[in-house]
């Protein structure tokens, strides 16, 4: 027993027993370890060297290093979205271009969604790394630029196709000899709104991978070609044999669930999604037939966006300390009729992908609910709920453009409530600082706080949204609200409530105009914008949550006082700020 838990009701973490190795599992260690540290290395110069607060405060990107097969041996990130998309991204660009008109000192650029990469935004550098003249791999990143041109800036837009939302780099050679190939950059560049904001990013991206190729072939030098080798066939197979046993241990059958998004931004039809998860004696598999027709609007998903969002719910539900690799991925299979919104095809816009597979996180939780109730959380704000904005700065007379996402409540779960203003699942940015944010661009904020009653309720509640209000001083702007969820609230489980949709209001203390939750408008000086996000779903019943928390949630403004007694049948006395039990027993019964 612990001292700090005399009565007993820690219990550790339990882990799977981890399988034999068939090398040495000390130097099998270091090597990983070592590879691992090459990723870390490259994760920290991408981001003190970025310029745009995206990259460098709210961390959205990610790096990683692959093998001669180009498969993934070690992967630093931040944004779980990119696990599984760069398993497809980068061999898909390096296929694509031929490896054999790849030369030491190369380096490829590409963001093409109808080539395996996602949105346009998130661009990928690729280096082969070469070691004694033979190439034994690559260093590769990705990571979100602000503005990569289309309708809007931020990289936004309610779009009909991919050519409307920005410049498509197919894989394309951006390095000779270890430096930029400066005519293709300003190519590139030539399409952005903010090129030198975007250059920045770019090339501590180049650094970023350069960095991790001089690693590598450090490595190479100290264990040498056949050992690295021997460690690389040996993670796949090692990771291969954990993740099959951890499966194994997962309830077998098939289940499945059906959801809508509100709208395709473009039409008021709402979308439908649909998934069957097979779980087989060691194998998941994902089918999303029943899911709609694509649109024409940026509401779609290609197949990299579906099977990252439904391996990182596999990913959940088994041991975390498994690592990720191709060993991994083998054991997940995900499967989409083409030309449907999560397997869309050329020339459909992606540009909302992101909230397709968000939504497709949620839902594979809860089709697994039935089967893992006290694995799964109920319904997260399950939209990634953009800002993107543009403007000339008042201050400096230059073109700016700037985006964030916004924070909402996280799903209750079995035996806990849902988190308060996160960024959930596959998401996983940081929020952006308002001082910072007010220091490079010619915005204020002017409201940034919780939004009372907007949990899910239940036995635990969800997480409450965020209320962020931007104001846009002495110049006019272009502003894209791109959401979700302002029709529906996200859904409660196993007799939770749904979370308080979001809103979106234009200057909410004068005329205050409410907005759909996909728009792009021109601001006068001195407008407002305010965005409400979603809360959490609940989980469990209301009525059998403990008074004592519902007290605590009011005495701290998380709920109104008035919901306490509607919804939760728990009575307050703000004058002595405790619960009314005899009131809250009559309440609860009905009385």
């Amino acid at each position: 027993m612990r001292k700090d838990d005399p009565e007993g009701t820690f219990k550790e973490p339990v882990h799977e027993s981890r399988p034999q190795l068939g090398m040495d599992p000390i130097r099998f260690e270091v090597m990983r370890s070592a590879f691992q540290s090459a990723a870390e290395e490259m994760a920290i110069a991408l981001r003190r060297a970025a310029y745009s607060t995206n990259i460098k405060t709210r961390a959205d990107f990610s790096c990683a290093l692959y093998d001669d097969h180009l498969r993934v041996v070690a992967q630093a990130f931040s944004q779980p979205i990119h696990l599984a998309s760069m398993v497809r991204m980068i061999p898909a660009a390096v296929r694509e271009y031929g490896p054999q008109n790849l030369q030491p000192g190369d380096g490829l650029a590409m963001n093409d969604p109808h080539l395996g990469a996602m949105h346009l935004n998130d661009v990928g550098i690729i280096v082969p790394l070469f070691h004694k003249e033979q190439c034994v791999g690559y260093a590769a990143n990705v990571a979100h630029h602000v503005d990569i041109g289309g309708l809007a800036p931020g990289g936004l837009c309610i779009s009909k196709d991919i050519y409307q939302e920005g410049v498509i780099i197919p894989p394309t050679k951006i390095l000779r000899d270890g430096q930029i190939i400066e005519n293709v950059f300003q190519l590139i560049a030539a399409n952005v709104r903010s090129p030198k904001q975007m250059g920045g990013d770019f090339r501590a991206q180049v650094a970023s991978a350069m960095l991790g190729g001089k690693r590598v072939t450090g490595l190479y030098d100290r264990f040498g070609n056949d050992d690295i080798q021997k460690f690389n066939n040996e993670l796949m197979e090692y990771t291969r044999r954990w993740t099959k046993s951890a499966i194994s241990k997962l309830p077998r059958g098939e289940y499945r669930a059906e959801c809508e998004l509100d709208d395709d931004g473009v039409t008021d039809r709402p979308i439908q999604l649909a998934v069957k998860i097979s779980i087989l004696d060691d194998e998941v598999h994902f089918d999303l037939t029943g899911s709609d027709p694509q649109r024409s609007s940026p509401l779609n998903a290609n197949l990299t966006y579906a099977y990252s969002a439904l391996s990182y719910v596999v990913r959940c539900m088994i041991d975390p300390d498994i690592p990720i690799n191709d060993g991994f991925y083998s054991q997940v299979h995900v499967s989409a009729p083409e030309g449907t919104v999560v397997n869309a095809k050329h020339p459909a816009g992606v540009m909302g992908g992101n909230d397709i597979a968000m939504r497709l996180c949620d839902l594979g939780f809860k089709a697994l609910s039935p089967a893992l109730p006290e694995k799964v959380p109920a319904c997260s704000k399950s939209v990634i709920c953009n800002m993107g904005c543009g403007g000339e700065d008042p201050h400096t007379g230059e073109y700016y453009t700037f985006m964030e996402t916004l924070a909402g409540g996280y799903g209750a779960r079995f035996s806990k409530d849902g988190t308060d203003a996160v960024q959930a699942h596959i998401q996983n940015t940081e929020n952006s600082a308002i001082e910072e944010t007010e220091n490079n661009y010619p915005l204020r904020i002017t409201r940034y706080e919780l939004v009372p009653d907007s949990e899910g309720a239940g036995r635990y509640r969800g997480g409450l949204g965020l209320r962020r209000d931007w104001q846009f001083p002495g110049h006019q702007a272009t502003l894209t609200v791109f959401s979700g969820h302002r029709k529906k609230g996200p859904w409660g489980l196993f007799g939770g409530q749904p979370g308080r949709p979001s809103s979106y209001t234009l200057n909410p203390d004068s005329e205050a105009r409410d907005l759909p939750s996909k728009i792009t408008l021109d601001l006068a000086p001195d407008d407002v914008v305010s965005y409400q996000t979603p809360g959490g779903g609940g989980y469990g019943s209301p009525l059998e949550r403990d008074p004592q928390n519902v007290l605590e949630d009011v005495l701290d403004g998380k709920i109104s006082s008035q919901r306490a007694r509607e919804i939760y049948g728990v009575v307050v006395n703000m004058a002595s700020q405790s619960v009314d039990l005899d009131a809250t027993r009559q309440c609860r019964l009905g009385g």
